[in-house]
């Protein structure tokens, strides 16, 4: 018996000599890993912590500030320095860093509004307006932090329930003062850390005003410190010092006074570090989040820890271990929770109304749901903003027994949303574009939009939008447009017509989804004619003042990746209009204008369906066919085809582009045409375009053919801006004998 016990006591203390793995078996030194702040050149610190993984150092504590704490924060709860590594380069952070709604979860028509306008941004109006206070309100970061820390998004213990005991550092800026998290929510934590002042709007928790803990510990060693920290191996990312010639434009000044307000207790932490580690991030800046700037950061970052690799390695001693000692390196506790489903347990909506409340549960069908992913969070929380008008919404999933509980928070509602779009084109110079979106706070939720634009041509717009719970949206508007268009025939400029244009549509049938667009409704138009300027010889005739009834259906479908340069997907538009004066017949004029009787309405078919195909990485092929067709013994004036430009419904809503031919030209009722377009992205944002289109027109649809083919052909190059795509057009076409050339700077509106 004596031997048994003494041969497991054996065996018990050889296990535990080889349990090096583990830190509470081994007497070894608690390691600190502390980031700094820096915004995008925080990447850096990725490459750092692969070189760390690679030479076998442990890691028993993470603090950060700023972007360290999102890096250090996502390496506590399991993100290895591979899967982080991954992750940053998957992001579109030229979207996540902005408030704009993910264009892939919204509808057709919101997606359309998203690509006119440069500038968008909702506004709370009242005593309590308290949400902003800065240019980002940080709704996608929210977004992303609540997808990528699942599992950690309640209240928790930031030393006891994460993998790696964590802390990170936030300013009070209501009395100057520094606040280090160690507990809370782990994703309101992190972002009260990286607001960085003026740019995010701070995070309010209690009576406390938080912004980016660099302005009081930008690298918080002091706090490992007291954490229990034994050996610190500390990342900073400073570049050389600016001089008096570098500070110039209003960034670089803010960024300035950041700065020089970020050395707060550096030289004391500088101090407590044993390892100290400083990544030059020369050539980049702190909203350097391309993809190429994110790969030569996470370079950068692993080139300078190669270069201590010896003091890393000496650095084991110290700590306790030797080459054979191999750390636990962790994986995120999902992999896949991005994409799987988990049980629910139940949703809670909190500051919301009961009608929200209702509207989501009706719409979602959320009596029914057991199951969610991160889809189905991402689509809950766009209709929250875009149905019911919150400025922020939250989906949080909380652990609850075998599942998790789905926790909506909202914000405040939105009082005002705002848009503003400016473009300049070399046919009718500037122009701007201003947009109101104000929400009505009612049982059903009801939007009216008001839209103006200046330049030369006038548009004034008003909209009102029901959003019951069902897809369909009903829509009533009514626009005026102060029309000044220059006519061409053949490439020559014939006319001037200058005429006002009232419009009323009621849409009953209004079902906008994510790629589709169906509308069918009753539109009224009265042109009023000012006066026409030109050649006597016009195929207009006498131009009268006329109001029209049409029964309209109206079919567009939209899946292309890109709004402006598609690299796959298809765009179809097809439209049928009854056009009649008195509800059943359209007015018969003579050559001076008097009525001789009425008719049978005019029937107006149009179309157009583009494909876009990829070969390779950048160059894509995308044809497309087109075309109006009039039927009726009147075609009014006002409805008569035209050709030319670069889009459909630019000037005028009969407008067809058409390669080569650069301004308006009237041509025959029936008109059918074939396009090939090929683009070519050249780096990230340019692009050049080839394209060449072939038409047919005639006055009946049996003598299409009977005419000469009509050609074109134009090169286009367009930078893809913020401001929308800057670039200019060269073409020519055998109907006008002669080349064009078009500057366009803006999105097309």
């Amino acid at each position: 018996m004596k031997k048994i016990v003494l041969l497991i006591v054996a065996v018990l203390i050889s296990g535990a000599a080889n349990a090096q793995t583990d830190s509470t078996t081994v007497k070894r030194k608690k390691v600190g890993v502390v980031l700094s702040g820096g915004g995008a050149k925080g990447m850096a610190h990725i490459g750092v912590l692969k070189v760390l993984e690679k030479a076998g150092i442990p890691v028993d504590i993470v603090t950060g500030t700023s972007i360290g704490s999102i890096v250090g924060g996502l390496y506590a709860i399991g993100y290895n320095a591979h899967s982080l590594d991954s992750m940053v380069r998957k992001q579109d952070w030229t979207y996540v860093i902005t408030d704009k709604e993910d264009l892939h979860n919204q509808s057709y028509l919101d997606r359309k509004k998203a690509n006119t306008y440069f500038l968008t941004t909702g506004l709370t109006i009242g005593k309590h307006a308290s949400d902003a206070g800065g240019l980002i309100k940080g709704k996608n970061l929210a977004e992303l932090f609540q997808k990528l820390f699942v599992g950690y998004t309640d209240s928790l213990d930031f030393n006891k329930d994460l993998k790696i005991p964590f802390a990170c550092v936030a300013t009070n800026i209501m009395d100057n003062s520094e606040v280090v998290f160690h507990s809370g929510r782990l994703p309101q934590a992190i972002r009260a850390s990286m607001s960085i002042p003026a740019a995010f709007s701070p995070v309010r928790i209690g009576d406390m005003v938080l912004v980016d803990g660099g302005l009081k510990n930008n690298y918080p060693v002091d706090v490992a410190r007291e954490m229990g920290a034994e050996i610190i191996i500390g990342v900073t990312l400073n570049g050389k010092p600016k001089t008096a010639d570098d500070i110039t434009g209003t960034m670089k000044i803010v960024g300035q006074i950041i700065d020089v307000n970020c050395v707060n207790k550096y030289d004391e932490n500088k101090a407590l570090s044993d390892l100290w580690m400083n990544v030059d991030p020369h050539g980049f800046t702190t909203a350097s989040f391309t993809s190429e700037a994110i790969d030569s950061l996470i370079r950068y970052g692993e080139e300078e820890a190669m270069r201590h690799w010896d003091e890393i390695i000496a650095l084991k001693q110290r700590i306790g271990i030797d080459d054979s000692f191999r750390p636990i390196i962790y994986h995120p506790l999902r992999p896949n929770a991005m994409t799987e489903r988990q049980r629910v347990t139940g949703f809670s909506f909190e500051n919301m109304t009961p009608q929200a409340e209702r509207f989501l549960r009706q719409k979602f069908h959320l009596n029914k749901v057991d199951s969610i992913d991160a889809k189905m969070e991402q689509e809950l929380t766009t209709s929250m903003r875009m149905d019911l008008f919150y400025q922020t919404a939250e989906c949080q999933l909380v652990p609850q027994g075998d599942g998790v509980r789905v926790v909506l928070s909202a914000g405040k509602r939105k009082s005002l949303q705002l848009h503003a779009g400016v473009r300049y084109d070399t046919e009718e110079n500037a122009a701007i574009q201003l947009g109101i979106d104000i929400p009505l706070k009612t049982a059903i939720p009801i939007q009216t939009d008001i839209t103006l634009r200046l330049g030369k041509r006038l548009m004034a717009r008003g909209e009102i939008t029901v959003h019951p719970r069902s897809f369909t949206r009903p829509t009533f508007r009514y626009t005026f447009y102060r029309n000044d268009i220059d006519i061409y025939t053949t490439g020559n400029l014939d006319y001037n017509i200058r005429y006002n244009q009232s419009q009323a549509e009621f849409l009953p049938i209004n079902f906008d989804l994510r790629h589709f667009n169906l509308q069918m409704g009753l539109r009224w138009d009265y042109f009023h004619y000012r006066n026409k300027l030109g050649s006597e010889a016009v195929k207009l005739g006498v131009l009268e003042n006329e109001h029209f009834f049409s029964y309209r259906a109206r079919l567009v479908f939209n899946n292309e990746d890109n709004w402006n340069f598609p690299k796959r997907g298809a765009r179809f538009h097809a439209e049928y209009a009854y056009n009649i004066n008195d509800f059943a017949k359209l007015n018969v004029r003579d050559a001076n204008g008097n009525k001789q009787g009425k008719t049978m309405g005019m029937s107006d078919v149009s179309a157009n369906w583009r494909m876009s195909f990829t070969i390779g990485n950048r160059f894509t092929i995308q044809p497309m066919l087109y075309g109006r067709l009039l039927f009726g013994s009147v075609v009014p004036a006002g409805f008569y085809n035209t050709l030319g430009g670069e889009w459909f419904g630019h000037y005028i809503e009969q407008q067809m582009p058409f390669a080569g031919i650069g301004n308006l030209e009237y041509i025959n009722n029936q008109f059918v045409a074939a396009q090939l377009q090929a683009q070519q992205q050249i780096g990230k944002s340019n692009y050049v375009l080839l394209r060449v289109t072939a038409g047919q027109n005639a006055a009946k649809v049996k003598e299409l053919l009977d005419y000469r083919t009509m050609i074109g052909a134009q090169v286009a190059y367009y930078y893809n801006t913020m401001f929308g795509p800057v670039g200019a057009t060269l073409g020519y076409s055998n109907h006008t004998k002669k080349g064009y050339f078009f500057i366009n700077l803006g999105y097309e509106f």
